[in-house]
Formats: C-alpha cells, sequence, structure tokens
C-alpha cells in the first residue's frame, strides 16, 4: 500500500466521524467511529493514520508512523544511491588492435554493462587509416556479436570524420 506524504494526517488530525479502520497486521476492522478507531491504536501504542482520505468513509490505519516515515526514506536514499551508477562511460578501440588488447577492453565493456551503465563506444581512425575503414566496421560488427547477449545497441554506428561513435545500453 502506497501513501503519498504530502496527503497523510494522522490521529487527531483525522476530522472524520467514522473511517474504515485497518488494524495493524492488515486485518479489517470495518467502519468504526472515530473516537473508536483512536482509542484501538493508542491501545496497541502506534498512531492511526488515514491513508485513504477519498474513500467514502476514509480508510483509517493503524500503524507505527514514525517507523513507516523511516522506511520510506530508507527506500528513496537506496534508490537515489542505485541512479548514480547509471552513467556513461567511454571505451575507444583502434581499427588495427591487437588481440589481447581487445579482450582487455571487451573484459571492460561487459563489467561496466553489468554495473548499469551506457558505454560509449569509439572507434578511432589514424593516418591512412581512414583508407580501409571497412576494417573498422569489421570490428565494430565483432564487437556486437561479443555483447550480444549482455547489451542492446542503443545507437548505432555513426561516423563524424575520423570517429565512429556506437552506444550500446545493458539489457
Amino acid at each position: 500500500m502506497r501513501i503519498q506524504k504530502g496527503e497523510l494526517r494522522i490521529n487527531e488530525r483525522i476530522r472524520v466521524r467514522e473511517v474504515r479502520l485497518v488494524g495493524a497486521n492488515g486485518e479489517q476492522g470495518g467502519v468504526v467511529p472515530i473516537d473508536a478507531a483512536l482509542r484501538a491504536a493508542s491501545e496497541a501504542g502506534l498512531d492511526l493514520v488515514e491513508v485513504a482520505p477519498q474513500a467514502a468513509p476514509p480508510v483509517c490505519r493503524v500503524m507505527d508512523y514514525a517507523k513507516y516515515r523511516y522506511e520510506e526514506e530508507k527506500q528513496e536514499r537506496e534508490s537515489r544511491h542505485r541512479q548514480r551508477y547509471a552513467q556513461l562511460k567511454e571505451l575507444r578501440f583502434r581499427p588495427q588492435i591487437d588481440e589481447h588488447d581487445y579482450q582487455t577492453k571487451l573484459k571492460n565493456l561487459v563489467k561496466f554493462l553489468k554495473r548499469g551503465s551506457k558505454v560509449k563506444v569509439t572507434l578511432v581512425f589514424r593516418g591512412r587509416e581512414m583508407a580501409h575503414q571497412e576494417f573498422g566496421h569489421r570490428l565494430l560488427e565483432r564487437l556486437k556479436g561479443d555483447i550480444a547477449e549482455v547489451a542492446q545497441v542503443e545507437r548505432t554506428p555513426m561516423q563524424e570524420g575520423r570517429f565512429i561513435f556506437m552506444t550500446v545500453a545493458p539489457k
């Protein structure tokens, strides 16, 4: 049950005659007068929280409001923490790359993708390599095949001057 923080009214701030009561363990208490609901919450040592003010009569739940707020804030912190890692990394390749160097860069690429980052693959041509661009395109096709099970191509290879750019994202 998701509750909006800005709309919550608790205990004496609930200004209606009767409410639909939900107990601390989720059991239904039926429609009861507000004093009976407040009494039930105080006997349990908990708060009465209005969770659905738009319902007729409003739904109130017996819960520890401070604990609920703490859990919500903890969940928000965790989601913000996870978002920080979704960043763009860049790996540069050359068309005449040696096999061992290719495997090392491929291993780093897979590591970045498993952490949840997008990766911008840049292929750099130097000097006379521009005359044989097919080597670069072949290298990118090989790279696509090698990462097919962990990533998807988000932006297809695009050439700008002496560079070919491709962006891949985790599946």
